[in-house]
């Protein structure tokens, strides 16, 4: 959708804007994450933050999250497990429900890549103009609030993936 109103600018779609400075942020992403260990893939990184923000979700909710289908969650756990850095347990509520929780050592993982991202991008933001890092965090916190609840676990009573509440 085109903005209206205003100068144009080197995007005249803000989708068009974000897709691009998505793809600049996962080249920065990836830049460092060989630098922690273990290694794991996207699809793996998206498991933890979910389980990070939602501990003791289940199987079936994990997958409906991530948009996979039941055997391949099962396969992307059973790896993440192997690591050590997922645990899957029976729920004690239902002994039919598997629960998923992060180890400490999948948090210190996270903790890691966040520490490497923080590197990153901080060395990009450093040579923006004040006024520009001012706009850009001002349209962060509106495209996250915009954001807010688009992303909730489909479970009854559990809190969004990048929710606070879980």
């Amino acid at each position: 959708m085109p903005r209206s109103g205003g100068p144009p600018g080197p995007y005249e779609d803000p989708s068009a804007a974000m897709t691009a400075a998505a793809e600049l942020l996962e080249v920065l992403r990836a830049r460092g994450q060989d630098a922690a260990a273990p290694v794991v893939s996207p699809s793996q990184m998206r498991a933890l933050l979910v389980v990070e923000h939602s501990a003791g979700i289940n199987l079936r909710t994990l997958g409906a999250v991530l948009g996979s289908r039941p055997p391949s969650v099962t396969r992307l756990c059973d790896r993440l497990e192997a690591m050590g850095l997922l645990t899957r347990s029976t729920s004690p509520t239902s002994r039919r429900e598997i629960e998923l929780r992060l180890t400490v050592r999948g948090a210190a993982l996270l903790e890691e890549q966040r520490t490497i991202r923080l590197r990153e991008m901080s060395a990009v933001l450093g040579r923006m103009e004040p006024a520009a890092l001012d706009a850009l965090v001002a349209g962060l916190a509106a495209f996250r609030e915009a954001a807010d609840g688009h992303f909730a676990v489909p479970a009854p009573g559990a809190g969004g993936p990048f929710s606070d509440s879980a």
